[in-house]
């Protein structure tokens, strides 16, 4: 057996995806600071700008402004991303902001416990909230394309329906609120949808996910000020982070294409591509990169058939919705994702490459709606848009959050990674968790610098934690 080799940079030449190609305002920021000088010296590097990435600057900043620390000089933030802003995995998903409800928790409670199973859906639901909030207050739903329309998911078989039925029962057992759901049947379904399966609807939105991450990202900067500076630089890939002790104090060095910035603190918010700088990572135990393909097709019947809802089925391997329209006979552009399964035994796991498509599961990506949906999409219509993005697989299906050292433990590289964290590995769930554990890094940080304990949120799983979890 040999070792898995670590994931590599982000691949030059990506797939181009709805999202950040398909107009040319898409992504605005998308070469920012790829020119400017790096600064020499910073207080916290991010590594990564995606949803965690600017997550952590967006927290940061918050929690530094609501405490008024006394600082000696505002605290220096750079974002540091290997391509265009945002054109990893947030880049390029599905497009969903679902929290999860009750699947997998008769697992999860065996796994776990009762409180933990808990815990899985609280995270998501505090996230998605929360996201959900900022955007509303800050008056950014339309130009996010933010659609509250709930989500649907079709059961196709008998086992699946008992599956989720028993997960439902035993939240319901364990006292978990699942006021927001509602079973569907399939004469149900069938007659307001045109599908013959059952289903359960819960609540749940779709989003342009690039544009929410640009509106956090310019939030943050223009919050910056008295406590905290924030520079984003853009192709600036990081090829390695070196650790050197002075003075009894810790500095790091961050090696990039373009020069070298020391820094007190690293963030790992690289997702799929974090064994690249953290070789420890790689293989089973650590975080997996898996390649999700996704394309945007055009539905043969107006938005009065299609409706609102986002959706998922085949056993939640694949997941779809309609982009908003203008008006009801309008044919709404379906964004559908997922198929893995198409490819098997290797569910595309460990493939780190998004420059890309697999041309099985496009077929079966093509071939999925005019199954399910009869005379409402055309069979021989060729996708607007396809791509590809990688996500970050787990064991456990949940990321390792926290700091990096407490992975290691036992380890004499220990001391290299004191204050260096990481958020990641959010196994193609990351639109409703990212958000909340990059909080949890930007707390640590906070409680690190003002020399105070940090405090565990009610709301997060405690197997996220670094100091939980061991990597061999």
């Amino acid at each position: 057996m040999h070792p898995t080799p670590p994931a590599k940079l982000p691949s030059r030449n990506p797939t181009r995806s709805f999202w950040i190609d398909s107009s040319p305002d898409a992504n605005p920021l998308a070469d920012q600071g790829s020119q400017d000088p790096l600064p020499s010296e910073v207080d916290v590097c991010i590594i990564g700008a995606g949803l965690t990435g600017v997550g952590v600057a967006y927290h940061l900043i918050k929690l530094l402004n609501a405490a008024s620390l006394s600082v000696k000089h505002p605290l220096r933030i750079v974002i540091l991303e290997a391509r265009d802003f945002c054109s990893g995995a947030t880049g390029r998903n599905g497009g969903h902001l679902t929290p999860a409800t009750f699947t997998k928790f008769s697992q999860r409670q065996a796994l776990f416990d009762t409180v933990e199973a808990i815990k899985s859906y609280e995270l998501e639901q505090y996230t998605v909230s929360l996201l959900v909030k900022i955007v509303e207050e800050n008056g950014w739903a339309s130009d996010i394309d933010l659609v509250e329309g709930g989500h649907i998911t079709l059961l196709f078989t008998e086992k699946e329906a008992n599956n989720a039925r028993e997960d439902f029962d035993m939240a319901r057992q364990a006292q978990f609120n699942l006021d927001g759901v509602e079973w569907l049947s399939k004469e149900e379904v069938e007659e307001e949808y045109g599908t013959p399966y059952p289903g359960f609807r819960k609540p749940a939105h779709n989003l342009w996910p690039l544009k929410l991450v640009t509106k956090l990202y310019r939030h943050a900067e223009a919050h910056t000020g008295q406590y905290a500076s924030l520079s984003l630089h853009t192709r600036t890939p990081v090829t390695a982070v070196t650790h050197e002790t002075t003075d009894n104090s810790s500095t790091y060095t961050v090696v990039t294409s373009r020069g070298n910035i020391s820094c007190s603190r690293v963030v790992h918010a690289t997702n799929a591509y974090a064994s690249y700088l953290l070789p420890f990572l790689a293989g089973p135990d650590g975080i997996i990169p898996t390649r999700g393909q996704v394309m945007a097709t055009r539905a043969s019947v107006g938005a009065g058939q299609t409706k609102i809802q986002s959706w998922s089925g085949n056993e939640g391997f694949t997941y779809w919705f309609p982009r908003p329209v203008t008006h009801d006979t309008e044919k709404p552009l379906i964004i559908i994702g997922g198929s893995r399964n198409a490819v098997v035994p290797s569910y595309e796991l460990y493939v780190d490459d998004d420059s890309e498509t697999h041309p099985l599961v496009g077929k079966a990506l093509r071939e999925f709606l005019p199954a399910v949906f009869e005379g409402k999409y055309n069979t021989n219509l060729e996708p607007e848009m396809e791509w590809t993005g990688i996500m970050g697989y787990t064991k456990m299906g949940d990321p390792f959050v926290g700091p990096i050292a407490d992975l290691l433990v036992g380890s004499p590289d220990r001391d290299l990674y004191k204050k260096q964290y990481i958020a990641a590995g959010y196994a193609s769930h990351g639109m409703p968790r990212a958000f909340g554990c990059a909080e949890v890094i930007a707390q640590m940080i906070i409680a690190e610098i003002s020399g105070k304990e940090w405090k565990e949120p009610d709301w997060l799983p405690r197997r996220y934690l670094t100091w939980n979890r061991r990597v061999e």
